[in-house]
């Protein structure tokens, strides 16, 4: 047999498809994005269950990540799904975002560094949290405890990214005082919309009482299935409904997004070469891209540095990350 032919087969392995597969994939985060003049605060909300904020919320930060900027994931649901899926360990004992609103817990004491991901940082949940509602409501400033907390990291962040649970409760209303930005997943399913309204009413709430700068920037339309009409109408729909808002990738439903947080980490880390990885790689690029570039021209926008590339392909530990972010910007 000659050498040609042995390296052809293997290269034909599942093992070698995948690694080629993930090549450009890691090597297209390592092109660099745009890094914003300010942190994003962005709330990722919908009172409807089961759309995909959670996957959303770490896969969109670990894209965002891995193209070079620095993100924190604050995960505000009790059921700490967000923290499952980005390793980071959450029982009872675990500092948390519970000792951040309650016991009033500087949020720098609570932060861990994501290990598979050089940049990204998480906030985790615990099951308190689960007490927080009733327990906020006694407490002074009750709506902004979240707020005065970012507000106070010292430490620098391009994004944080705030998963909320499927209610509009005080949890959700501390993120939505806390941030300045809204993200909605949308499933393409036949009850994409149903609801919808009680969340953009409530959002008009907060920004009318409590945070002037609140408002929705981004939708991204989850779950979809290509093979079938339904999906395309409801797409069809909400673009139409949200023409601005709507991002151009959607997120298509994907075997490999859902094994992922089962091993503790994101789609981008799980199965870098899958149509779900280089979904939310896009959606990641895209959410950066359109607040920092000028429609039309293709150029960056005064104040929006463009992150230089991560030396190698592959993710590091954040071993290094505190001490190249100690300060402020």
């Amino acid at each position: 047999m000659q050498e040609s032919e042995i390296v052809d087969q293997v290269d034909d392995t599942p093992v070698a498809r995948t690694a080629h597969a993930a090549v450009p994939v890691t090597g297209y985060a390592g092109e660099g994005l745009p890094r914003p003049a300010a942190t994003r605060v962005m709330v990722v909300a919908n009172q409807k269950g089961g759309v995909g904020k959670t996957t959303t919320t770490v896969n969109l930060a670990a894209s965002l990540a891995m193209h070079g900027l620095r993100v924190l994931v604050i995960d505000l649901d009790p059921q700490g799904n967000a923290s499952t899926a980005l390793g980071i360990d959450h029982h009872a004992e675990v500092p948390s975002i519970y000792d951040v609103l309650v016991e009033g817990k500087p949020l720098a004491d609570v932060v861990q560094p994501v290990v598979d991901v050089e940049g990204l940082f998480c906030c985790p949940a615990t099951i308190d949290l689960a007490g927080a509602e009733i327990e906020l409501v006694s407490l002074v400033a009750r709506e902004s405890r979240l707020h005065r907390a970012i507000a106070a990291y010292e430490q620098p962040l391009d994004y944080v990214l705030i998963d909320c649970p499927p209610s509009l409760g005080l949890l959700t209303v501390n993120a939505l005082v806390a941030g300045q930005e809204v993200l909605i997943p949308i499933q393409c399913e036949y009850y994409a919309l149903e609801g919808l309204g009680q969340l953009l009413r409530n959002v008009e709430l907060v920004r009318a009482h409590l945070n002037p700068a609140l408002h929705v920037s981004t939708i991204l339309l989850t779950m979809y299935d290509a093979r079938t009409r339904l999906a395309a109408q409801v797409a069809e729909e909400v673009r139409t409904h949200f023409e601005n808002e709507v991002l151009a990738t959607a997120i298509p439903r994907s075997v490999r997004i859902s094994e992922a947080p089962s091993y503790g980490q994101t789609v981008l880390t799980y199965d870098p070469g899958s149509s779900g990885a280089l979904s939310y790689l896009e959606a990641g690029r895209e959410l950066a891209l359109r607040a920092v570039v000028k429609a039309g021209d293709g150029r960056h926008r005064a104040g929006a540095a463009v992150v230089p590339p991560r030396s190698g392909a592959e993710p590091s530990a954040p071993t290094a990350q505190h001490s190249s972010m100690e300060g402020n910007r």
